[in-house]
């Protein structure tokens, strides 16, 4: 099995700031269009519980990103703190808000600029007090050791380059007995050393995705007990831009564990 602890291959700060400016362009050009599903379409294809979509601000369904659903792994419930890592224009962070309800709270963690100013002005626009959206990385969270009850993930980690540093972090920030919800991307084939260079491949959530035994191994070696995976379904068909995930059999798919 490939080492997944290696270092990436890529210029890190290079691409961040690709994730960064294709993120960007999902949050201020919703209806571009992508080499992978965003907005009301994608909710439904993910199961989102429609009442659910309907109660979120336009801009925040609009500028949604995601390969699963990671409510569908396990509850959330009242007064409960959660984290969102990658929350994007905080469909996620503000639906866990409604969740947790006024006694809870929620944080969402993201680093593209233009996602954070887009979630914040969704929160404002839902009235929704108990979430604050922060900058940062996954690898480096902005949240307190323990602090949570749960941390979610939507499609994020395989755009990680040091996805042990990132898991480690979920993994610290949990409560003892905390639980992981995180959806994702799974490959049927490796991806090469050669096709790992290219940043499109990353941005497109091909490149930095893993095979299921290897994502298992990761939240495994973090420390997380109880790991299992959900096999989800193909979440790249009929995006609008051409991609590539059908050449690595790429699948959406779920991680729950236990700290």
């Amino acid at each position: 099995m490939p080492d997944v602890l290696d270092e990436p291959i890529v210029d890190l700060e290079a691409l961040r700031a690709s994730i960064r400016a294709e993120y960007a362009a999902v949050a201020s050009e919703p209806d571009r269009g992508f080499h992978f599903h965003t907005g009301y379409h994608l909710a439904a294809i993910l199961g989102y519980p429609q009442e659910w979509i309907e109660g979120l601000p336009p801009g925040a369904v609009v500028s949604m990103a995601g390969t699963g659903n990671p409510f569908a792994l396990g509850e959330i419930r009242p007064g409960e703190r959660v984290v969102d890592c990658g929350s994007g224009a905080g469909a996620d962070a503000l639906i866990a808000a409604r969740l947790v309800g006024p006694t809870g709270e929620v944080i969402g963690v993201d680093m593209t600029h233009e996602m954070l100013a887009t979630a914040r002005a969704n929160a404002d626009a839902a009235g929704v007090s108990n979430v604050e959206f922060r900058e940062g990385l996954l690898e480096s969270l902005p949240v307190e050791t323990g602090w949570t009850d749960v941390v979610i993930s939507n499609g994020v980690l395989n755009l990680v380059p040091d996805k042990a540093a990132a898991v480690a972090e979920m993994h610290r920030v949990l409560r003892p007995g905390g639980r992981l919800l995180a959806a994702d991307i799974v490959l049927e084939r490796p991806v090469s050393a050669t096709s790992k260079l290219d940043v499109s491949l990353w941005t497109g959530c091909i490149a930095g995705g893993l095979l299921e035994e290897e994502l298992v191994a990761l939240i495994t070696a973090a420390g997380f007990v109880d790991v299992e995976l959900v096999r989800g379904g193909d979440v790249f068909a009929g995006a609008p831009q051409q991609s590539s995930a059908a050449d690595f059999g790429t699948r959406g798919a779920g991680i729950r564990a236990r700290r």
